[in-house]
């Protein structure tokens, strides 16, 4: 047991939102307090840490809190809004309790950093007396949006034909707003998102995973309301500025990645010959969807390596794995970090999730976006229009990206007139990237002024 007396400059418990999009920014950031002689606990939901596959020497502590579902997670709640209820009543409870545990054994909390989805949080925070920390964990941009609806000002229902002009944002049609304002009232659970902001005005800092210069203009708006700092991207050091040696992959995975499987196969593809393709660790794409999707992969005859959820491969078409198993592979999981980086990607058909686009972005990888819903209409937008790092498939007046039009997408990001160009991008932001953690970037002296203030 350690004693008051502690070697470390400052103890902060780390609380993301149970799910392994929310869990790694803020296990990285985590990562990154370490390496500064704070010492870092991450608090999961106990259903999360009985699920996930964890590295054995992580530096980072892990503690758990109750969701109040700790058998079956989010899956066994009667809705989204039951589990987010409970979620809230059970979990400031726990985590009050947790708090209360560090007290007793003589390591203190000395800053709760929560997800901004969990804005309760900061209410316990100040029960302690302790800094209340908000990290988001979706881009700025995406944030404004839900601020401003929050606040009145972005009316709802959007009118079908308009505009939205925001504060440092490039003007919007509203199917390029997250789904849950473009189709309000089809998504209960939204009043969550937005009451984000409920208490935002009281927390100590505010922290996004971005970076500065992704999104200088709307930081510089956000930061006349708030303590605003970026500390991003969220990304193992060694995939950008490489100052922490071991910090080579997240550490947690809520899913077993096939590592060895998917590595020997990219080493036998030529290089930029690939189409990575995966729609990360929530989406539950339709049947249809998912038959156009594998047809376009079919007949694009490039090689292809497709992550499928074992919960998703029913909806793949007959015998296609086996049809395909000349040019494709398909796994459940994958260790996406070290595909995105292999010299075989050509290019990466992605749902557009902030952590996806950022992983591809920080390695110089062109992408195809098909996005879902939450943010990632917004973030495809971004990354076609705003950073031009890849192109946004179409979808027909059924929502569906067709397989000629998901054909065309990655034969112009592999072969077409637009690969130069936006490969061009892409190691642009890769290297800006990598000078923003880097010794002396914007994330790394805002990294340290948090620190210093935590001391």
């Amino acid at each position: 047991m350690e004693t008051p007396n502690r070697a470390y400059k400052a103890h902060v418990l780390v609380l993301p939102y149970p799910a392994q999009g929310h869990i790694n920014p803020m296990l990285q950031f985590s990562k990154r307090l370490v390496s500064r002689g704070v010492k870092a606990t991450l608090a999961n939901s106990v259903y999360i840490s009985k699920s996930m596959h964890k590295d054995p020497i992580s530096t980072i502590d892990i503690d758990t809190f109750s969701d109040g579902h700790d058998v079956g997670g989010y899956d066994s709640a009667e809705s989204p809004e039951a589990y987010l209820t409970k979620l809230r009543d059970v979990g400031s409870q726990t985590l009050a309790s947790l708090i209360e545990k560090f007290d007793g054994l003589g390591r203190p909390v000395d800053a709760l950093i929560y997800d901004g989805f969990l804005p309760w949080a900061l209410d316990v925070a100040n029960e302690f007396g302790i800094l209340g920390v908000v990290f988001f964990t979706q881009t700025c941009a995406v944030n404004s949006i839900y601020y401003h609806v929050h606040e009145g000002l972005l009316s709802l229902p959007l009118s079908p034909d308009s505009t939205i002009l925001l504060p440092g944002l490039p003007p919007l049609e509203p199917c390029e707003t997250p789904s849950s304002v473009y189709t309000y009232g089809l998504y209960p659970s939204f009043i969550d998102l937005v009451n984000q902001f409920c208490n935002v005005d009281k927390a100590d800092w505010v922290l996004f995973s971005t970076f500065y210069v992704l999104e200088e203009e709307v930081v510089d708006w956000m930061s006349k309301l708030w303590r605003v700092r970026t500390i991003g991207p969220t990304l193992p050091s060694m995939y950008l500025d490489q100052q922490l040696k071991d910090d080579t992959d997240y550490g947690i995975n809520l899913f077993k990645p096939h590592s060895t499987v998917c590595m020997n196969w990219l080493n036998a593809k030529p290089s930029g010959s690939v189409v990575y393709v995966s729609f990360g660790s929530m989406a539950e794409v339709e049947p249809e969807q998912m038959e156009e999707i594998a047809w376009g992969l079919n007949q694009s005859n490039y090689n292809f390596l497709w992550v499928v959820r074992a919960t998703e491969e029913a909806k793949l078409p007959n015998n296609f794995i086996n049809d395909t198993a000349e040019k494709g592979l398909v796994v459940t999981w994958s260790p996406q970090l070290e595909v995105l980086a292999h010299e075989s990607i050509g290019c990466f058909v992605t749902h557009c999730g902030f952590n996806s686009i950022l992983e591809a972005l920080s390695l110089g990888v062109p992408m195809v976006g098909v996005p879902y819903w939450s943010d990632q209409a917004t973030n495809a937008k971004f990354m076609e229009d705003v950073w031009g790092i890849g192109i946004r498939a179409k979808m027909d007046d059924k929502g569906i990206v067709r397989r000629e039009v998901l054909e065309a997408c990655m034969k112009e990001m592999i072969e077409g007139e637009k690969k130069n160009e936006v490969k061009m991008n892409a190691m642009k932001w890769k290297k800006l990237a990598k000078e923003a953690v880097g010794d002396g970037g914007s994330s790394d002296k805002n990294i340290d002024e948090f620190v210093a203030e935590l001391a």
